[in-house]
């Protein structure tokens, strides 16, 4: 295994000493101990807080070894204190099992390996005090610091029974919060909005979670998500409604259009009067048992923050219908944000009009979640919402054509062909659920419903007004907080432009950015063992929320990549892109990637798209397969239906950054086709899956009696001989603009530029870059299955990479 910690605030000793006695780990009697041996012995004593009596921690320490032939309780008897001795100790605490994990001969050079800090001296009690301050803020095996580990067995139960005001240590809110007693209430938000056109402003349920010290005073920070799959989803429905994926491409009439022409202008359309305020009261009359919490929440209701939830408009117990990443969505999610620090009104319940304030709220927020509900944060952001400190955002779509098209086409996430925007309104409709209440709202959403499935236009796949009042990119300068940005780098349903764009956005902005990119697909990543992320976010919303002057701005590191060729490895970078790397231009000839022009020869190649009717139901039925057999090089079934290039084996490792970029000189035998792109990496090699793999049930602890979480990690898989890098997508006709349509002459070569989706990817000495190119792809695009005809001019087509020497300008 491998640690990489990067939220290890390093600070001077005084501070240390400091914070040990806040934590009441130390006291002035312990501080006057000079002997090392007696001290170091008190010090291990308070790391089991289970045990109650000296015969109990009498125990305990006897089942640890000091050397190979002592248990603690013999050594101290007879063996002075050493630097060895003690991290032998040390790494038992921490989960670690001698020869299994770490030699007692040689710990620290083990501790190196595994990526574990330690002290280099160890002569004086300052220096025992100083390197036990930060064994406590080391990881354990299970991937946790050792302070956390001691509060799930009850260090700070003691401080919790008089908690007034959050603790800190090494920089981060500490679990000494009692979490048996958390306040679940409910309010009803207003919001400026009347989205069923019931002549009543839509008011949007919010449940939220607050340590019950806020009954006496505390006031606390809230953390935010906003979640349309909170109060239930319409799966058979939106199942129904899922568009067939095969359809034909037609031909666009040629246009000039403008973005100027398309550009969404909000409607000004009059509002229902605000309700009038009947009583105020600091009392919730409506509580609940669960929720559909966010584990990274829950891990900081232990810490002294605040935890909330909202559907939005047109979820269930909310009024108003579901529309899918428009303006008004946005206007909803940022109106709880409002309530938060004390600019918005909400209610007991949906008819008495009694107001409840967010009393218990400082008032600064943070939102958090994954996809969907990062995606409403990053729509918060942009709107430049008061008391919305950070976003951290996960997975989160950034313009909805990005995720639903791409250059002119239907373009699905993917894993869900014939998914679009009223599919999705549909699915997060929960007002559906409520029979009585969906009664009243019936005809309001089917209306907007049908209006949402014209607009969207599956037709032409055009980019047009109804996408860019979703396109929140359009908005970032309005952004004030400072964004953490967390996306798969194999995420193939909400896929990496929408991340990089933000990221590439964000450079222009007065605010903080930091993104992680790992190398799963669409998950979490705050339970795996390689990575300190709750540690970095608790670092991150201290800061934040808190106002603590933790240094975590300069800690944390800008850009942080998970490693695709070794396991459990984290670098951090200064960019995603880098100011060193080049860009590599490979051209095109037959069967190769050449980076001579002057070895290229002159001529074309072609493929078909059409496929019998047997080999189009498989393939459109197994997706996988139908990959598989177009990246296979040779016997390939699909040799006739596309190209692939390759490069030589490559003799140095090589780095790609950024956004590779495919040229190509293409001509199509009827006036409308589409061009699709893969990069690939050919060589027999095993790789990290791009799903975690649990390796120890229920291993993190957020707190005292609290919620537990499966620890997981990347593992390397079986010995595969390819694996896709990076992919694109797009409309012959839509070559310059994703709004305008160009001619397209029968028979006629065009020129053609692509952005792929972008990537950082680490190629092996050895293996060979290949790019495939092909017209439909049977899990993203339409599939026409038309008898279409592609040639493509050697000489003037060509891809451009930004590579550099592995880990050139981190």
């Amino acid at each position: 295994m491998r640690n990489n910690q990067f939220a290890h605030l390093k600070v001077p000793y005084p501070q240390k000493l400091t914070e040990l006695q806040t934590i009441q780990y130390i006291d002035e009697t312990l501080l006057e101990e000079k002997n090392l041996n007696r001290c170091w012995q008190k010090l291990l004593e308070k790391a089991f807080p289970q045990a109650h009596s000296a015969s109990s921690k009498a125990q305990k320490l006897a089942g640890l070894l000091a050397t190979a032939q002592k248990d603690v309780p013999t050594f101290l008897q007879t063996d002075s204190l050493s630097l060895t001795v003690f991290y032998n100790v040390a790494l038992q605490l921490l989960g670690f099992l001698p020869a299994e994990d770490f030699s007692l001969e040689t710990p620290l050079q083990d501790m190196e390996k595994i990526g574990l800090f330690h002290a280099t001296q160890l002569e004086s009690t300052k220096d025992l005090f100083s390197a036990w301050y930060d064994l406590l803020c080391t990881h354990t095996k299970n991937g946790q610091v050792f302070l956390d580990d001691l509060a799930a067995q009850g260090y700070f139960v003691p401080l919790s029974t008089n908690c007034t005001q959050p603790l800190f240590f090494n920089g981060k809110a500490q679990p000494i919060f009692d979490t048996t007693k958390l306040v679940h209430e409910t309010a009803y938000v207003e919001t400026d909005l009347d989205t069923d056109n019931d002549g009543a402003r839509d008011l949007i349920k919010v449940d939220f979670i607050r340590p019950s010290e806020t009954n006496h005073g505390l006031k606390v920070p809230a953390v935010y998500t906003a979640s349309p799959y909170n109060q239930g989803t319409n799966d058979q429905a939106a199942d129904k409604l899922m568009h067939s994926m095969n359809t034909p491409l037609v031909h666009k009439t040629p246009t000039h259009l403008t973005y100027e022409q398309l550009r969404f202008k909000s409607p000004k359309t009059p509002l229902p009067e605000r309700r009038k305020i009947k009583g105020t009261t600091s009392e919730a009359e409506e509580t609940f048992s669960s929720e559909f919490t966010y584990s990274l929440n829950d891990y900081l209701l232990a810490r002294g923050f605040a935890a909330v939830y909202a559907s939005g408009i047109g979820t269930k117990d909310s009024d108003g219908v579901q529309t899918c990443g428009s303006p008004a969505e946005t206007a909803a999610t940022i109106a709880v944000i409002e309530w938060l620090n004390g600019k918005r009104v909400a209610f007991t319940n949906k008819t008495d009009h009694i107001a409840l304030k967010a009393w218990w709220c400082t008032g600064s927020v943070a939102m958090t979640g994954k996809s969907y509900l990062g995606t409403l944060a990053t729509a918060a952001a942009t709107s430049g919402v008061a008391g919305l400190k950070t976003i951290i955002s996960e997975a989160a779509i950034s313009s909805w054509y990005d995720y639903y098209r791409e250059n002119g086409l239907v373009a699905s996430p993917g894993g869900f062909p014939g998914e679009d925007a009223d599919v999705l309104a549909l699915e997060c409709f929960s007002r559906k659920k409520q029979p009585g209440d969906y009664l009243k709202v019936k005809a309001e959403f089917n209306r907007t419903l049908t209006q949402i499935t014209h607009e969207q236009d599956r037709k032409s796949g055009n980019y047009n007004s109804f996408w860019d009042a979703r396109n929140y990119l359009n908005n970032t300068k309005n952004i004030t907080a400072d964004i953490f940005m967390v996306h798969g780098l194999n995420d193939w349903n909400v896929k990496p432009r929408n991340v990089y764009h933000l990221w590439q956005a964000l450079k222009e902005l007065p605010v903080r950015q930091k993104l992680i990119l790992h190398q799963g697909q669409h998950i979490y990543i705050n339970n795996f063992r390689s990575l300190d992320f709750t540690d970095m976010i608790n670092l991150w919303l201290t800061y934040k929320l808190y106002q603590l002057d933790n240094h975590a701005a300069e800690l944390l590191p800008t850009v942080i990549v998970q490693d695709n060729l070794e396991p459990e490895k984290w670098t951090e970078y200064t960019d995603w892109e880098s100011s060193q790397a080049h860009k590599q231009t490979l051209w095109l000839q037959p069967h190769e990637l050449t980076s001579t022009l002057s070895a290229v020869r002159p001529g074309a190649a072609t493929f078909k798209d059409h496929l019998n009717t047997e080999a189009f139901n498989y393939y459109q039925k197994n997706p996988a397969i139908w990959r598989k057999d177009l990246l296979l090089p040779e016997n390939s079934p699909l040799k006739a239906n596309r190209l692939l290039f390759r490069t030589a084996s490559l003799q140095h490792e090589l780095l790609l950054r950024g956004t590779p970029e495919v040229t190509v000189k293409v001509a199509v035998n009827k006036d409308h086709g589409m061009l699709s792109f893969m990069l690939v990496d050919y060589g027999l090699a095993k790789r990290l899956g791009t799903t975690p793999q649990v390796i120890a049930r229920k291993a993190l602890d957020r707190g005292y009696h609290w919620q537990q979480e499966d620890l997981v990690e990347f593992e390397l898989e079986k010995a595969t001989p390819w694996k896709m890098i990076s992919l694109g997508h797009i409309n012959l006709q839509n070559r310059h603009f994703a709004w305008q349509n160009d001619e397209l002459s029968p028979n006629e070569f065009y020129p053609v530029t692509l952005k792929l989706q972008p990537t950082f990817y680490r190629l092996a000495v050895g293996h060979q870059l290949g790019l495939v190119v092909y017209s439909t792809d049977m899990g993203i695009t339409i599939r026409p299955n038309e008898d279409l005809a592609y040639s493509l001019q050697f000489g003037e087509s060509c891809l451009r990479l930004q590579m550099t020497s592995t880990h050139l300008d981190q």
